[in-house]
């Protein structure tokens, strides 16, 4: 039997192939053969694992939010400014750039939230701590003065995380028209025309 850090490693390992895997051939059309050839195994090894694909995909679902989400918080956690804050979730909220993998996969897990309820619960988890992180930031700076919002924190919030959505998508989409410095540029300007100031 396998030691539980053994197998940890192996579900990282998986997890890491369904992204690679999930890019190549899109969520929709993925099977447990294109995951298995990607981590260089055999369809049994991962039903090893995993009771079936649904199962696989929830988790690398649940560890791409985490991902995310976990190293957006880190970086505004590591800022005391709560404009340097607001500056620094924007840049994380974005995509890396069209071939950011794990922004792809995200927006194309909110297509499969539509037929399961674990990606639909998923989805929501996702919004929720990205409004938690807005709304962290727009209070502080409510607070401190360095905001005069004239929307309340949860509106705001609201804004930011349909703004960075929507930017992404097309970033991650292949818009040549949208890039990332474009949808940083526009997102910062919408946040000090409604009385919030970004930092550098």
């Amino acid at each position: 039997m396998a030691r539980p850090r053994d197998q940890r490693a192996r579900r990282e390992a998986l997890i890491e192939a369904t992204y690679a895997a999930g890019r190549m051939h899109g969520l929709r059309s993925l099977s447990l053969t294109d995951v298995a050839a990607q981590a260089g195994l055999t369809r049994g090894a991962i039903l090893y694992y995993y009771e079936d694909l649904d199962a696989l995909l929830v988790e690398a679902h649940a560890a791409g939010i985490e991902r995310f989400c976990d190293a957006r918080d880190a970086a505004v956690a590591a800022l005391d400014d709560p404009r340097e804050q607001l500056s620094a979730a924007i840049a994380g909220g974005l995509p890396s750039g069209p071939d950011d993998a794990l922004m792809s996969l995200l927006y194309e897990f909110d297509v499969l939230a539509g037929n399961s309820a674990l990606h639909d619960e998923l989805v929501q988890k996702l919004y929720l701590r990205q409004l938690g992180t807005y709304r962290g930031i727009l209070a502080a700076g409510r607070a401190s003065g360095a905001f005069a919002p004239r929307l309340d924190d949860e509106q705001l919030a609201m804004t930011f995380v349909a703004l960075e959505d929507a930017y992404g998508l097309h970033i991650v989409g292949g818009n040549a028209l949208m890039t990332v410095a474009t949808a940083e540029a526009a997102m910062r300007a919408v946040a000090a025309d409604l009385g919030c100031p970004v930092g550098r």
